[in-house]
């Protein structure tokens, strides 16, 4: 039953998290605390073996849904490599401090931290969005579907974005798609679609640098981890598609949705 239980959450964990470009952290880091408070056949759920755990699923997350979305041609690889520059050492930091970090402060800090993130996406974009000079560096240009989209990326302001980005996912597991995604948006106008492609092409390499780090520690249960990938990389792949057919609008308020019921139930677990 733990083990069929594990599949259906890397399911789920990399469907949701594939259409909204989360990587899927958000959904598995809370179910498996979830799982751990109510069976004792979870008991083996610790914060730092959840997070290894999460950081392996979303590479095959990752994987998959990359996969569907290049084809599609929606990732911007430019302003995706620009924020890997940040991420990556910043997923190593972030899995080293991962080890020294308690239960009850892990969910209150991860529910906090996903309540904000709700919150920055109910900022209207419009406002913040300014037309952009093609002549003016770092301007990107970037056609979808016939319609051209040109966003202004600054490489500082980028990089250090992308540095504490990664820091959450090595501490938390999320991946960091639950912050970046919002962040693409807002701070540099990229549009919804292309920010959750690009968003899930870094969160494959950011995991892969996370993972190594917490194998290194030895945060890893390896009899539980290959469950959950076979579920990830299926619905990493549905949720691709499921993505190609939403309207932006959409994906944000799935976004939101997601972000606030599990910042509320994580909350409330860390404080009793």
């Amino acid at each position: 039953m733990v083990f069929i239980i594990c599949l259906l959450i890397g399911f789920a964990t990399a469907f949701v998290g594939s259409i909204a470009g989360l990587g899927g952290g958000v959904i598995l880091v809370p179910s498996l605390f979830i799982m751990q408070s109510i069976s004792d056949s979870f008991a083996w759920a610790t914060p730092q073996t959840i997070v290894g755990i999460s950081l392996i699923t979303m590479i095959f997350t990752a994987l998959s849904s990359t996969i569907s979305y290049l084809k599609a041609k929606r990732v911007d690889y430019h302003t995706g490599f620009l924020f890997l520059l940040g991420s990556i050492p910043g997923g190593i930091i972030g899995s080293w401090f991962n080890a020294y970090i308690k239960v009850d402060a892990f969910l209150l800090c991860f529910g906090i931290l996903m309540i904000f993130v709700s919150l920055l996406l109910l900022i209207k974009k419009d406002s913040l969005r300014k037309e952009v000079d093609p002549n003016v560096n770092g301007v990107r240009t970037f056609t979808l579907l016939g319609e051209e989209y040109r966003y202004r990326v600054s490489n500082v302001p980028a990089f250090l974005l992308a540095l504490v980005v990664g820091m959450l996912s090595g501490l938390f597991g999320i991946g960091g798609g639950s912050v970046m995604v919002p962040a693409m948006i807002l701070l540099f106008g990229i549009p919804t679609h292309i920010a959750t492609a690009t968003s899930m092409f870094m969160i494959f390499f950011v995991s892969i640098s996370g993972s190594i780090t917490h194998i290194a520690l030895g945060h890893i249960a390896w009899e539980y981890v290959f469950v959950f990938i076979p579920g990830a990389w299926i619905g990493g792949k549905l949720g691709a598609k499921v993505n190609q057919m939403l309207p932006g609008s959409w994906l944000e308020w799935v976004l939101r949705i997601v972000l606030i019921l599990v910042g509320i139930r994580m909350i409330f677990q860390g404080l009793t």
